[in-house]
């Protein structure tokens, strides 16, 4: 397989260096670590949003940190957690004094490396809480997680805690308002292929010329089904009434949605599945208050997409159309 990469040992610490070397006014990377922050961290007079998790989805997570959003984000080895000494790095290198909102994704290595690293920073006198995102309706347990899988809707919730925190509320506020989007948001993915990962430079599973995954994670985890290939309708189908059965939102309900692709996918079949997708809301009678395209958590390669519904009220809906400025998203 083609890969532009050197070493496959060397790419997520020269991912990095490429990251900051192209935003060196926004962000910069702790010595010796993995770990990136924004370049003005510890920001005074706010509570420090952190996160992470294995490299291989970008732009998550480090495309995320800025005004509006994360305060740092440590990567792993590809689809491999970060340890609990980058995490520690990471949250003392974001606190300013008013506490530490850790934004995990419910996989195990991320959960139990994070809870060891927070604990060891409250016996610094680091404030922290934490919350787990598991927003992946397709199954309950998978290869790497006791529930649900935490997936694209992670997003969501680092935008609206982030533009909470912004505007200055204490750390219980701001984990409130993340705990209220993971209660309201739910995603599914597929896989038209499997992705190939710089270490094996072959596919990671196997899936056959005229055959799809539905309910694919995003390290190739196993899903649902794997079934002949649909069509571009068939797929957004059956992935948005997965979701929609999930979230059980009442008639009239504003929603946002995410069209995500998994990082091999033209724009062009993305906006093909908005299209069918924001047909079946209106056939629910739900109404689409923003609707979002394009490539925020991927699988390396992979060609495929995932679907993400989140109910909105009016407290979500001005948080998460505050204005943010980050490498991946920018709102005004």
């Amino acid at each position: 397989m083609k890969k532009l990469i050197n070493d496959p040992d060397d790419v997520v610490d020269e991912m990095l260096d490429g990251m900051t070397a192209a935003y060196p006014d926004r962000l910069r990377r702790l010595p010796d670590t993995q770990v990136v922050v924004r370049d003005d961290a510890p920001v005074e007079g706010k509570v420090a949003l952190v996160t992470g998790g294995g490299s291989g989805h970008e732009p998550t997570h480090a495309g995320y940190v800025g005004d509006g959003m994360l305060d740092g984000a440590a990567a792993g080895d590809v689809f491999s957690s970060p340890t609990a000494d980058e995490f520690e790095a990471l949250i003392d290198a974001c606190d300013a004094g008013d506490g530490v909102l850790a934004i995990i994704k419910n996989y195990e290595g991320d959960v139990m490396n994070f809870e060891t690293a927070i604990e060891l920073a409250e016996m610094e006198g680091v404030e922290v809480e934490s919350v787990v995102v598991n927003d992946d309706v397709a199954v309950e347990d998978s290869l790497y997680t006791s529930g649900r899988r935490g997936v694209c809707g992670t997003i969501l919730v680092h935008k609206a805690a982030g533009a909470k925190a912004a505007q200055g509320a204490d750390l219980s506020e701001v984990t409130r308002v993340a705990e209220k989007v993971i209660d309201n948001v739910g995603t599914m993915g597929t896989a038209l292929t499997s992705c190939v990962t710089p270490e094996k430079g072959e596919p990671t599973f196997d899936l056959g010329d005229d055959e799809i995954e539905l309910g694919i994670g995003i390290h190739g985890e196993p899903g649902t089904e794997r079934t002949e290939m649909m069509s571009a309708d068939e797929i957004t189908d059956a992935l948005t009434e997965a979701v929609l059965d999930d979230l059980d939102l009442d008639p009239g309900q504003e929603v946002l949605t995410v069209v995500n692709g998994m990082g091999g996918t033209p724009q062009m079949e993305l906006f093909v599945v908005n299209r069918r997708l924001q047909e079946l809301l209106g056939e629910h009678d739900l109404e689409t208050w923003d609707a979002w395209v394009g490539d925020y958590m991927t699988s390396l390669d992979m060609m495929g997409a995932s679907i993400t519904v989140c109910a909105v009220d009016d407290e979500l809906k001005e948080l998460l159309g505050a204005p943010a400025d980050t490498p991946a998203l920018t709102t005004k």
